[in-house]
């Protein structure tokens, strides 16, 4: 290959550039990102540098000497990619011809209809957008949190620890039921009510109040919640309208087989916007984790250059980390698969759980409150039994 373009110039992006460059890649490499920035790291946004103890020097993910031999194309949004010419389009009326293309485009936070008009409402995925969200959350006043996922409640905790009044509301009954089950989920979610933070669940959000700047939120119940400022936590959809016509199959993001390939020759796909195949499930999943998007890059390169004539090993099973009130959520595998859990160690009550999934006899996930040591074994056994 004379030239591979890297379509996302976050975590996933970067982590593909190094692994080429890792396994001998010595051609043209080209890094396209739609952000003006450099690679960062996103996981700090909702906690350390939303609380202002990380500035944005720390956010940073290259090294001082570091030296990919990239050109990268920051500010310029992929808008179109030729398939059978792996010319990708660029915004600017340019285009970058190359013999390989790994697509790490990434996913976008989700909106509420209508919300655009409102100053105070924001969502939590950019750099861009942490900067706006701290510099409110330093007036104070009252938050209202629309979505207890782990990045509402990452929020939740941290305008909680800044004095804010915060209120956070859930659609579903329990929160975190779909990453963790019902059991577990309530368990974690139980974290706001144990500082004071209000949690509204099993109600929607019909819509937002305000003339220029939001005032309340509304529920579909009939209440009203008096707001300053309102984060919309409702998950996120992968970029990859660009792809409609590149003849790459689409379904919830890139569909991928276990080491990422599309069924477009010399195109792989990495990151939150690729759904790889899990061989243990038997379908396509996303996996939209810090963990997914520094390992999985090395197999879909491996694959690339190889031009799929190597076996792909099975992906590890998925693993990450949330951090609420002082606590460290851990988690690995998927809770889907598993038709019981249990607490192995701890007691729910002190948030201070270790607790085990498993499908019959077989465990399929674990999840840990303040037990590192305990989880990082699990989640070793986890992956030498996949």
């Amino acid at each position: 290959m004379k030239t591979v373009a890297v379509v996302g110039a976050s975590l996933a992006g970067l982590s593909a550039a190094r692994s080429l460059r890792k396994r001998g890649y010595d051609g043209r490499l080209v890094v396209i990102g739609d952000e003006l920035h450099r690679p960062y790291d996103r996981p700090p946004l909702s906690k350390e540098f939303l609380a202002g103890s990380l500035g944005e020097a720390d956010l940073a993910l290259e090294t001082d000497d570091e030296d990919l031999r990239a050109e990268w194309l920051l500010g310029v949004r992929a808008t179109g990619l030729d398939g059978p010419r792996r010319a990708v389009r660029l915004g600017d009326g340019g285009e970058i011809r190359a013999d390989g293309v790994v697509i790490a485009t990434g996913a976008t936070a989700r909106t509420l209809p209508g919300t655009a008009r409102l100053a105070g409402v924001h969502t939590l995925r950019t750099l861009d957008d942490a900067r706006a969200l701290r510099d409110e959350l330093a007036l104070g006043g009252r938050l209202v949190v629309i979505g207890g996922g782990f990045v509402g409640a990452e929020v939740a905790s941290t305008a909680y620890a800044l004095g804010l009044d915060v209120t956070v509301v859930e659609a579903a009954p329990t929160p975190l039921a779909g990453p963790l089950g019902a059991a577990m989920g309530g368990i974690v979610s139980a974290l706001h009510a144990d500082h004071g933070v209000r949690l509204l669940c099993g109600v929607g959000v019909k819509g937002l109040s305000g003339e220029s700047r939001v005032e309340a939120v509304l529920l579909e119940d009939g209440r009203s919640l008096p707001a300053d400022l309102v984060v919309v936590g409702v998950g996120a959809r992968p970029c990859v309208e660009w792809l409609a016509d590149s003849g790459i199959e689409l379904a919830d993001g890139v569909v991928c087989g276990t080491d990422g390939r599309t069924g477009l020759a010399g195109v792989v796909a990495v990151g939150d916007c690729a759904s790889w195949y899990d061989p243990r499930a038997g379908l396509h999943r996303r996996v939209e984790h810090w963990t997914g998007a520094l390992e999985r890059p090395d197999a879909a390169v491996a694959a690339l250059l190889a031009g799929g004539t190597v076996e792909p090993a099975a992906p590890r099973p998925p693993y990450f980390w949330s951090d609420q009130y002082g606590v460290r959520i851990q988690f690995a595998g998927h809770a889907a698969g598993a038709d019981s859990v249990t607490i192995e160690e701890g007691a729910r009550d002190d948030r201070n759980v270790l607790a085990v999934y498993r499908r019959g006899e077989h465990p399929v996930a674990v999840l840990g409150m303040n037990q590192p040591r305990l989880f990082m074994r699990w989640r070793k056994q986890l992956a030498a039994a996949a």
